[in-house]
């Protein structure tokens, strides 16, 4: 039987995804760290262009036709745009707190400014506690202190900082590029996440309807119950 293919999308860098080596043990799996993260070497400019071509460069790495490509949080983008672009076969996507927008501001953000400009200025005056303290608040406990230890080791802090900026400036629509896509869906909510909004979760789940629906207790990158959710949604079409 062929195992299925997993593109894991980061937001900074593969470490967030502590779920691959469960993953692992019944797909191919390919992540990747940002530029200018850990050993890849840095853009010229470190935007959404750069960070999607990172992708396709793995994909491109892999010698994969077709594969299911998943992103959570600020990698949704990412993820989206490397399918979009990519020459092979996207057999499905998920997406780790779905919406389709990154806006803080408007008419029901998918995102909370309160905590989105918090941990923004808390990036901006100590960039290494962001790392360590920031982000597990911002996961409510998801990352624990060892890969918050391990994440400090592997993201410098201008590109923590850089990236940052290039994520709050990310404000248009997903939902066409996504619609054209035509691939299965399966959308993932952290329950009870801080940084995201209720109403981002419901405009993104009736937008697309047909997408399979998961609520999980703690980040998807971390969460067993996403981990065993991805197992189902990758594995039916090899079953039929």
């Amino acid at each position: 039987m062929t195992r299925p293919r997993i593109l894991l999308v980061p937001t900074l860098t593969e470490l967030e995804w502590l779920i691959k080596p469960e993953l692992e043990q019944w797909a191919e799996v390919a992540s990747f760290d940002l530029p200018g993260v850990g050993d890849e070497p840095a853009a010229e400019r470190l935007d959404l262009d750069a960070i999607v071509g990172r992708a396709l460069a793995e994909l491109d790495r892999t010698g994969w036709d077709s594969c299911f490509i998943v992103g959570d949080s600020h990698g949704i983008r990412t993820a989206v745009g490397a399918a979009t672009s990519w020459p092979g076969d996207v057999l499905g996507m998920a997406l780790g707190h779905a919406r389709l927008t990154d806006r803080t501001e408007g008419e029901r953000p998918p995102l909370n400014k309160a905590v989105w400009d918090a941990m923004n200025q808390l990036l901006k005056n100590d960039a290494s506690g962001f790392i360590r303290h920031g982000l597990t608040q911002l996961t409510q406990g998801s990352m624990g202190d060892e890969l918050a230890r391990k994440m400090t080791e592997r993201v410098p802090i201008d590109a923590a900082r850089t990236a940052f900026e290039e994520m709050r400036s990310r404000t248009g629509l997903i939902e066409e590029p996504l619609r054209a896509l035509a691939v299965p869906l399966l959308f993932a909510k952290h329950e009870g996440c801080i940084a995201s909004t209720e109403e981002g979760w419901q405009d993104a789940v009736a937008a697309f309807p047909a997408a399979r629906t998961v609520a999980v207790p703690l980040a998807p990158t971390v969460s067993p119950e996403f981990a065993a959710a991805l197992h189902s949604f990758c594995m039916e079409p090899v079953r039929a």
